[in-house]
């Protein structure tokens, strides 16, 4: 009988891996899913950057975009997502868009931009320039 429990105990175990595997591929596949090219007026934007997979494929893909933002929190840096990004040049607003992630590589026409970043009510101001690919915002 001890060896026939074994013989399930390790079969449990065998199964529970698989579906942790599963579970975690699952998961690093949506998430990777979510990273897509989206448009806002002349701009080009691609926000993500939460997994290592998709941190990896936006250093891969950085060289093809003018300017990057990184959005933060908290004393320990902690990465934010749905933060409204609206880009403004020379007073005018030019585009808009949510954030699906912590880093959004953006190409557009070049100039410097002023960014007006939205967390939960609270917004914060930058400028964004061609070649600042990691200015940060935190909250």
């Amino acid at each position: 009988m001890q060896t026939q429990n074994t013989t399930i105990t390790r079969q449990v175990r065998v199964w529970c891996a698989i579906g942790a595997a599963a579970a975690a591929m699952g998961v690093a596949v949506s998430a990777h899913a979510d990273m897509k090219t989206s448009t806002a007026g002349p701009f080009t934007y691609v926000c993500g950057g939460v997994a290592a997979d998709e941190q990896a494929e936006m250093r891969s893909e950085a060289s093809q975009y003018d300017m990057g933002l990184l959005f933060t929190q908290g004393g320990r840096g902690e990465y934010l997502s749905d933060v409204n990004v609206k880009l403004m040049r020379n007073g005018q607003q030019v585009a808009e868009f949510t954030s699906t992630g912590p880093r959004c590589l953006i190409k557009g026409p070049r100039a410097s931009y002023q960014v007006v970043a939205t967390y939960e009510g609270t917004s914060k101001r930058t400028t964004v320039s061609p070649g600042e690919k990691n200015v940060q915002m935190r909250w």
